[in-house]
């Protein structure tokens, strides 16, 4: 497996599963609980690092469906706010926009990933992160996130991925097969089919994300709320690990890093 580095930060082959926390600017956000206010987002980075994350996901715009939209402009300002109070932290920060006018008032900051769901599908996206020179993480999408449903749909949306990267010259990246119900064509049984074949996304030869924290088809299967499904998100992240996922993106940092504990004890020789 070819590694990924995120600022000294090896990710993939013999490294340690990576912790990647979640903080989330967006109250329009699926999940109310994980909206953090830009005044408490170096404080919650912090004691996410405290608590074992190798890195902090910060995202300023929610896309789960029929969530109120916002304009870039918006977008833009909320992140900027939160990148302002990580900026000299020597946290390692990625940026979760797939905007590539928000990317730029990102570069305008101490970042080092680039978390983009709609899998560089905007030229102008692949352009700017090409020039930037920094890692990504890129979702499998065809033209928009979510639109590859099922499993065969979301090998080639990968291998799409992957060729518009040798494309553009990015080099440095970890794909995410992308689990969830991103559109309304998507269903919960694409999400268990995705996470039950999760060691075929390992055939890029390329690090693999696991986001799966608190969930949709989670909570459709144990008829759970939001806040309710830290169990069943954490009995799925030990699968996806015993499948190969190299990176954990989640909201419950603490946890989850007792999870990877356990998992990685059990499995070691």
């Amino acid at each position: 497996m070819r590694d990924c580095v995120v600022n000294k930060l090896r990710i993939g082959s013999d490294s340690p599963v990576r912790l990647m926390g979640v903080i989330n600017c967006s109250p329009e956000s699926f999940y109310a609980n994980s909206y953090i206010p830009t005044d408490f987002v170096h404080k919650t980075a912090v004691e996410m690092v405290e608590q074992g994350a190798d890195l902090i996901d910060i995202g300023a715009r929610s896309t789960a469906p029929n969530t109120q939209a916002i304009s870039g402009s918006t977008e833009a300002e909320r992140i900027d706010a939160a990148l302002r109070e990580m900026d000299g932290s020597g946290i390692t920060v990625s940026v979760d926009t797939m905007n590539p006018w928000v990317l730029d008032t990102c570069l305008k900051h101490e970042i080092h990933a680039i978390n983009d769901i709609s899998g560089l599908s905007s030229p102008l996206y692949a352009e700017r992160l090409a020039r930037s020179g920094l890692p990504a993480f890129l979702m499998a999408s065809n033209d928009q996130p979510g639109d590859a449903i099922g499993l065969d749909a979301t090998l080639t949306a990968l291998a799409r991925v992957v060729q518009r990267c040798e494309n553009t010259g990015v080099k440095d990246y970890v794909l995410d097969p992308g689990i969830g119900i991103w559109t309304p064509f998507r269903s919960v049984e694409d999400d268990w089919t995705l996470c039950q074949h999760f060691s075929d996304f390992g055939k890029f030869n390329r690090p693999v994300l696991a986001a799966i924290s608190r969930k949709t088809f989670i909570g459709d299967l144990l008829n759970r709320a939001p806040e309710d499904r830290l169990a069943g998100s954490l009995a799925v992240t030990l699968m996806l690990l015993s499948k190969g996922a190299s990176v954990v993106r989640t909201h419950d940092v603490a946890q989850t890093r007792d999870a990877i504990r356990v998992f990685e004890r059990m499995v070691k020789q």
